[in-house]
């Protein structure tokens, strides 16, 4: 990897707009604006000028001023890549913004790769490892809930815990390595009775932290929610009711939504992906059989299945209907299951009762009419548990990190095992040794290059 040249790229989104910023990062950055820069009140030259300052003038090339502009001056180490940084801000045009680049490569720099700022600011120690990839998620973050996991992560926290479990098994592992330099003498530097205790915190802690995966993989991914039922029960009038406009084809002709239909909406600031999905039916309709297939696929892949049935209908229909609910509370026993009655509104009070005693948990709607939606996305919000996120813990929301501490974990439960068995330091060293490893791949403290690249080949250019 190169990056110990001067790198440029859009640092807004593309496209016109009211302003457009343009990043320049290495080495040569503020030489290489100083060229192009012409102050507008005084000969001033910005290889002069203090770090964290802002200059008016024109960017010009070698015979036209092409945007009056701002410019801002980081000098290293006081940048986020560390290094001396300038950014132009010059008007959105696409005319502009493409002007200004080229006149930057032609003075010598590159454009940027994907991430490479960011790259930059963990290579120059700005950022750990773990606080650079909650800049994608911060950047990809599309609800409260997302946003304060990425900026919770960015700050610090996630690696503050790690480093401090690292330190203290570093600690007792310079110990245990010492006795071994003591062999002969037979001395114990390392209170086994205290590495106990330590190791014991730490199983307990990356217990939580492995834990509270469920929960960050939910507020960062969504929650993804199955409306199942019978063909013609208002599945698609709920989806529309949920999202607040006709996304879902409605029709009184039944078997009408024959493929699945997804969307997002964000309820106390977790995203929940809702599945209209085909209505369930024994059909010879080789389409419509296909999209009853998927049906059972999403439900598998759902966190929470919420199940419509007719109101009108149930009467006739109760044995077979409270049948599929069973069916689905069987065959998916993970699954959190909501079962709806729609079409309320065409039913009276008395209907409703006796309802509610042969299924004690519905609850009833009419998706038409908008009412009981409130009551609905409630129970979801009850259902999908993210308590942990209202007080100070450490969610991890990370697959990476997720894979790292389950690995880290496997390694501190032998050296439990160890201790308890009694074994020598040696060997104690070997699984110590193994869990400092993958605490270290967690911050950066080890990486490769190919490590590196998987994790900022997602990034946006310019970040």
């Amino acid at each position: 990897m190169i990056t110990k040249d001067t790198i440029v790229a859009l640092a807004t989104a593309s496209g016109v707009g009211a302003i457009a910023v343009i990043r320049i990062s290495g080495p040569d950055a503020i030489t290489i604006a100083d060229q192009c820069f012409e102050s507008i009140k005084t000969d001033k030259k910005l290889i002069n000028q203090q770090s964290h300052t802002l200059h008016l003038g024109h960017f010009k090339d070698e015979k036209h001023t092409i945007d009056q502009v701002l410019v801002s001056v980081f000098k290293n180490p006081h940048s986020y890549t560390g290094e001396d940084t300038v950014e132009i801000s010059c008007h959105g045009s696409i005319y502009i913004q493409q002007e200004i680049l080229q006149v930057l490569l032609q003075k010598g720099a590159r454009m940027a790769d994907a991430g490479e700022y960011t790259l930059r600011a963990f290579i120059n120690g700005k950022l750990d490892l773990s606080q650079a990839e909650a800049v994608a998620d911060l950047i990809a973050s599309d609800s409260k809930a997302s946003h304060q996991l990425a900026m919770q992560q960015m700050r610090g926290g996630f690696s503050n815990e790690i480093q401090k479990l690292r330190n203290e098994l570093v600690n007792f592992a310079s110990l245990v390595a010492l006795e071994l330099d003591f062999s002969e003498e037979d001395v114990e530097f390392a209170d086994r009775s205290e590495f106990k205790k330590l190791i014991a915190k730490i199983q307990l802690t990356l217990k939580r932290l492995i834990d509270s995966f469920a929960v960050g993989n939910v507020i960062k991914n969504g929650v993804p929610v199955a409306i199942v039922g019978e063909p013609n029960v208002g599945k698609s009038t709920l989806l529309n009711a949920l999202l607040n406009e006709e996304r879902a084809i409605v029709s009184d002709i039944a078997g009408t939504t024959r493929d699945t239909i997804e969307d997002e909406i964000i309820i106390d600031g977790v995203t929940y992906r809702f599945i209209d999905t085909a209505g369930i039916r024994n059909t010879k309709d080789v389409v419509e059989s296909i999209g009853i297939q998927k049906t059972f696929e999403k439900i598998q892949q759902a966190q929470v299945v919420i199940y419509l049935l007719d109101t009108q209908k149930f009467a006739a229909q109760s044995s077979v209907l409270k049948l599929e609910i069973k069916v689905i509370q069987n065959k998916f026993p993970q699954k959190q299951l909501i079962v709806i009655g729609n079409k309320a509104d065409t039913i009276s009070q008395t209907q409703k009762q006796a309802l509610k005693k042969e299924i004690p948990e519905l609850i009833t709607i009419s998706a038409k009419e908008k009412a009981g939606i409130e009551t609905l996305t409630n129970e979801l919000t009850k259902l999908v548990n993210i308590g942990a996120l209202n007080n100070s813990d450490t969610i991890v929301t990370n697959s990476r990190h997720y894979d790292a501490l389950l690995k880290a974990l496997n390694e501190i439960n032998k050296v439990a095992e160890g201790l308890e068995g009694n074994i020598s330091g040696d060997l104690l060293s070997i699984d110590i040794r193994e869990a400092l490893y993958y605490f270290g791949l967690i911050t950066g403290e080890i990486t490769t290059d190919d490590l590196l690249g998987n994790i900022f080949a997602n990034f946006c250019i310019g970040k």
